[in-house]
């Protein structure tokens, strides 16, 4: 594989590949080094961090659909000081950028978790909207462009980190939140989040899932992160991360052509866990055969 040609810089942080783990499926990076190495990786997106330890929910927590899953594990995590204290030690080690996704219940949560993780091993924040205010009775701040952006200025001004801004899709205008959080000072955005859906136990006629809804991955919603992707990178200036049932190479070509900067598996982690190692190989090789001198070459060229 020729490296220089598929490696890229991304809100500032310099990677081997335009390929990541994407969050919540790939653990904290180090669960897959007996399949990879993650040293030659894009970048690691860890699981979602928040200020306290969280045992996740109750219940049945992940389901099979058709082309996907669902899943409702309810941000399971030891919370950011023993992620501080025992596992990034260990992630340092390794010569592949570090992205923390956080998670909290109020934009000031959201800054003091930022701040506690302007730490050496952490290259960048990637913020995960798609939770409940608490404040406001469980809105999510997501959904809202004043609340999605309220939560980028108190990250922004309390990390000195690249700051991404993961975006929910269950909006009706994906860019007036993309607009909103760049306006906020955002360096990226990160696309999709699952999509919310459901399944029902037709025996017990029962939700199948402990928490009833749930989010939807996997290559199911690839075509509506797709087009969420080509909307959002045509109306903002910072660079779009793809994220959403990329399972293939031509599916990671599929979302740089559209507008994606880079690119991040999820749920396909699951099928093979070799995937993001194998994925960028396939696009070094997309380009050798098509003779694209670099891989950047191909963002957003969609002949539309």
């Amino acid at each position: 594989m020729k490296q220089e040609r598929i490696a890229v810089e991304f809100a500032g942080i310099s990677m081997k590949t335009p390929v990541m783990g994407a969050s919540g499926t790939f653990g904290f990076g180090i669960e897959y080094s007996d399949f990879l190495d993650i040293d030659t990786i894009g970048a690691i997106i860890s699981k979602g961090i928040t200020p306290l330890p969280r045992a996740g929910n109750d219940g049945v927590r992940v389901a099979e659909t058709p082309s996907g899953m669902l899943n409702c594990i309810g941000l399971e995590n030891p919370g950011v000081d023993a992620f501080k204290r025992d596992i990034l030690p260990q992630l340092s080690r390794h010569d592949t950028p570090l992205i923390v996704n956080i998670s909290a219940g109020t934009a000031e949560e959201y800054g003091e978790l930022a701040s506690k993780l302007n730490v050496d091993g952490v290259a960048a924040l990637e913020v995960n909207i798609s939770c409940p205010n608490v404040k406001e009775g469980g809105i999510v701040f997501g959904t809202r462009p004043e609340a999605a952006a309220d939560v980028t200025r108190h990250v922004k001004d309390a990390s000195h980190k690249p700051v991404i801004v993961k975006l929910s899709p269950n909006v009706t205008d994906i860019t007036v939140m993309a607009k909103a959080v760049e306006a906020a000072g955002a360096d990226a955005i990160s696309l999709i989040n699952t999509l919310t859906g459901m399944a029902v136990d037709i025996h017990t006629w029962k939700p199948l899932l402990g928490n009833i809804t749930g989010g939807l991955s996997g290559p199911a919603v690839k075509p509506v992160a797709l087009r969420m992707v080509w909307q959002t990178a045509r109306a903002v200036q910072i660079p779009v991360l793809g994220v959403g049932g990329i399972a293939s190479w031509q599916d990671a070509v599929e979302f740089m052509l559209a507008g994606a900067s880079a690119v991040a598996v999820g749920a396909y982690n699951f099928v093979n866990p070799k995937a993001v190692a194998e994925i960028a190989a396939g696009m070094d090789q997309y380009c050798e055969e098509k003779g694209i001198g670099h891989i950047s070459d191909i963002i957003g060229k969609i002949n539309d």
